[in-house]
């Protein structure tokens, strides 16, 4: 071989390599690319306080950084199933936390939503998962009576949401506007429970009988303050009170055998369709359902009402092994919703 070749040689190989190095400092600027920095948007409608700890602690566990999207309490679920849709050709969520089940049902009607297959559902009650696994229910509340018991005497507590249509307390009984949230799902679900047409007469006398308030926390406070004699509200709500120390005490309405018994409401996990981290949105899911996070929800300042059998954290509220619960259709009361929300929108909007 001539010096010239050898020459030749060096030179063509000093052409490759060049590139290549560069190409190597160009990733990281030290030779070794760096992986992006893995995240998951969650909307979620569970109060602010009672689910940032744990997306907090599933950063740390797992590295991946937990975007959240939180919502207004008087319209928590619907802005945020609003949003979902609005954002279907091109999702920005990746995780639906609904505090409830009715509009999670109503957005897997719509198509929005992804399977998200766990392990985890085998340890949930049929009833509470998705035969496909397009939501998870998990960690419930019950919808009760909170009653200050400074204004109304033991001898005269109420047990029934009917007792919130009874003259006797006009004006002193408050509810949320029942188009939002658990309020919204509860009104659904009366308006198969009990037929439109009685549905209809309920709701009518609520809203000449009672005091309609933006929230469910609003009226726990309410009641706590003495502004109302008792109101209907979550079991998360009422028991902030009663830990509190106000004078109030929580009632499981309907436990009479002619009665409905009460509504116990799951939280709902679903991931999107399309969304743009769906792995991550997975290993979100898989740990939002273990029995760790759900004891922490029941031990936790919510009180949730765990669903996990593999949950050994104990409830400090009634449970459906403990009171008579509402039989209930969730899916039906999807079904059911467009019509009730026209006639509970024309009843309950300022100026009707």
């Amino acid at each position: 071989m001539t010096s010239t070749t050898r020459s030749r040689i060096t030179l063509a190989l000093s052409a490759l390599v060049v590139p290549l190095g560069a190409a190597l400092t160009g990733c990281g600027g030290s030779g070794s690319s760096t992986p992006a920095k893995q995240e998951v948007v969650v909307y979620t409608a569970l109060d602010q306080e009672f689910s940032k700890t744990l997306f907090d602690a599933f950063t740390r566990q797992t590295g991946i950084e937990v975007k959240p999207k939180f919502d207004g309490e008087s319209t928590k679920t619907t802005g945020l199933v609003a949003a979902l849709i609005a954002e279907k050709d091109r999702p920005r969520s990746d995780v639906f936390w609904n505090n409830e089940a009715l509009h999670t049902l109503r957005l897997k009607e719509l198509g929005l939503l992804a399977p998200s297959p766990t392990a985890a559902a085998a340890d949930y009650p049929p009833e509470a998962q998705d035969p496909a696994g397009l939501w998870h229910g998990f960690a419930a509340r019950a919808r009760v009576l909170i009653v200050n018991n400074n204004i109304v005497p033991e001898a005269r507590r109420p047990d029934s949401i009917n007792d919130l249509v009874d003259p006797q307390w006009y004006d002193r009984v408050g509810v949320a506007k029942p188009l939002f949230g658990t309020t919204a799902t509860h009104a659904a679900c009366l308006f198969v429970a009990l037929g439109e047409e009685e549905a209809k007469a309920y709701f009518e006398g609520v809203k000449r009988n009672a005091r309609i308030l933006s929230g469910n926390r609003q009226v726990a406070r309410a009641v706590a303050s003495g502004q109302l004699a008792f109101g209907l509200t979550d079991t998360d709500d009422a028991m902030l009170e009663v830990e509190s120390g106000a004078p109030v005490s929580i009632i499981y309405p309907d436990q009479q055998d002619d009665e409905l018994g009460t509504l116990f409401i799951p939280n709902t996990l679903s991931m999107l369709k399309g969304c743009p981290n769906p792995g991550p949105a997975q290993q979100l899911i898989d740990y939002l359902l273990s029995p760790d996070i759900e004891g922490r929800l029941v031990m936790g300042p919510s009180a949730q009402i765990p669903l996990n059998s593999k949950t050994a954290a104990k409830p400090r509220v009634e449970t459906p092994a403990t009171v008579k619960a509402m039989d209930v259709d969730f899916a039906a009361a999807a079904e059911a919703w467009d019509s009730a929300a026209e006639f509970l929108r024309d009843e309950f909007t300022a100026g009707n």
